[in-house]
């Protein structure tokens, strides 16, 4: 028995964070036929509609530890997804229970891995295991070569080889998972700032023929850190003078891919997968 039969067989868990990303996945896990959705909700960061497609709520305030694994074993489920981004700078700091003391207390270093790897290990001591964040949304994941917008001139072919190569460099040093280059030279590198900021600080000094790259760490942990892109993405993209983004092909979401894929095509933005290895198919 494979896990998704598991899955459908005693409900799924579902830790929702922002975004559209969680009300995406309970879709995707209902269109693939699992009958019961049990959601933790955090108040002021999970967009409400998930709540229409879920079998049960509970809504949490950030950092709440033992009451969501209290809910999930009162809901009989065994396996989980964490979807949608909570902040682990904020992690802690609404309302935290003295497990969730205990356990940030236990950590000798506090990042996202860090803390999410230490719920990860609470979860399994309670039964519950946490599945890939892309569980349900495989179909959802970049495919490699060109997949919208115009298709790659030359140069910015070189342009996305070389991103590329960059990119998964500082990923591997745990300084960002994006950065924007142009004509062989890196205009902007991600850091805490996040992707957005740093595809206006980079798209405004590419004037209109910037590259974003996207890649995932090496020991990229799918359970909770997914790379992903958005139409808010494309947006933002256009806005600073982004003419391509390129992502690692396999191993970032596109959420909302048909939505995304018709804004490149209106704005004129290309959108590319790429591989390691270098490959394109």
């Amino acid at each position: 028995m494979d896990g998704q039969e598991s899955i459908r067989e005693d409900g799924l868990g579902l830790i929702a964070g922002r975004g559209i990303y969680p009300v995406l996945l309970a879709r995707a896990a209902r269109r693939a036929g699992v009958e019961r959705v049990s959601t933790v909700a955090f108040v002021g960061e999970t967009d409400p509609e998930v709540e229409k497609l879920s079998s049960q709520t509970e809504w949490l305030r950030v950092g709440q530890l033992a009451s969501m694994l209290r809910f999930f074993r009162r809901s009989g489920v065994s396996r989980a997804v964490m979807a949608g981004a909570v902040a682990p700078s904020h992690l802690f700091n609404l309302r935290p229970d003295l497990k969730a003391l205990l356990l940030l207390a236990s950590l000798k270093v506090r990042n996202a891995a860090t803390i999410f790897g230490a719920i990860a290990k609470e979860l399994r001591a309670s039964g519950v295991v946490l599945m890939p964040a892309t569980t349900y949304l495989e179909e959802e994941l970049a495919p490699a070569g060109h997949f919208g917008g115009p298709p790659l001139r030359p140069r910015q072919k070189e342009d996305a080889g070389f991103g590329f190569r960059m990119a998964k460099e500082i990923a591997r040093l745990d300084i960002g998972q994006s950065l924007v280059v142009k004509q062989g030279t890196v205009l902007a590198v991600e850091a805490f700032e996040g992707t957005d900021q740093t595809l206006e600080r980079g798209g405004g000094l590419g004037r209109g023929k910037a590259v974003l790259i996207k890649v995932s760490k090496p020991d990229q942990d799918f359970r909770f850190d997914v790379p992903a892109i958005g139409w808010q993405t494309i947006e933002m993209a256009r806005k600073s003078g982004v003419a391509l983004i390129v992502c690692e092909a396999g191993r970032t979401l596109i959420l909302e891919k048909e939505r995304v894929v018709r804004l490149a095509e209106e704005v004129g933005i290309s959108l590319y997968g790429m591989r390691e290895d270098g490959g394109t198919s």
